[in-house]
């Protein structure tokens, strides 16, 4: 299937998820999470989820991450709507944020860093392939942003659903994931 074919599918499946649903998904989410054999890093960076998209709120697992490592540092990212990037940005836990015109939560007084420190990158999906590929909501903003990070930065999606066979209008754009954590398991790549 394509990007489009999927995408659509999946927003609809996820819109579809009751609350109570979706709260059984996200524990055991971050069971899965806490079963992956890596070291939590002192780096990462999350996103602020897209409620109006019932998407996975990836607090749960910062949370768990800030226990494990109390001088982690939240990165979150920066909408560029102009050149359709985004930029890091550290935050504290005192940090303001503001919704920008896709209702996203960005930071308002973070301090900008570069790339090269972010040692683990929480990536929001729709869908993911059992290649590793992930399918986003279509901008390209994440692909542009993984391809500046690290090669050992780790990209991992959580979706409430297991991969899809095969996105078949993959490009060189597109960034693969490291790992893609589901109610059922872990993937990696």
């Amino acid at each position: 299937m394509t990007k489009k074919d999927i995408r659509k599918i999946y927003k609809e499946k996820r819109l579809q998820l009751s609350h109570s649903q979706k709260a059984k998904m996200d524990d055991l989410l971050l069971i899965e999470f806490q079963q992956l054999a890596i070291a939590i890093p002192s780096v990462i960076m999350t996103y602020s989820p897209l409620e109006k998209m019932n998407e996975f709120d990836p607090t749960y697992i910062t949370d768990h991450c800030r226990f494990k490592n109390p001088d982690q540092v939240l990165v979150y990212p920066v909408m560029n709507e102009k050149d359709n990037t985004i930029h890091a940005v550290s935050t504290h836990i005192d940090s303001s944020f503001e919704l920008n015109k896709y209702e996203i939560a960005e930071p308002v007084d973070g301090e900008p860093i570069f790339t090269d420190i972010i040692e683990m990158v929480l990536v929001p999906l729709l869908a993911f392939d059992i290649n590793g590929n992930r399918i986003g909501y279509g901008k390209g903003y994440y692909d542009r942003f993984l391809a500046e990070c690290d090669p050992a930065c780790i990209k991992i999606g959580f979706s409430y659903f297991e991969p899809v066979e095969l996105i078949s209008d993959i490009d060189g754009y597109d960034i693969k994931l490291d790992h893609c954590i589901t109610p059922g398991g872990i993937f990696a790549f």
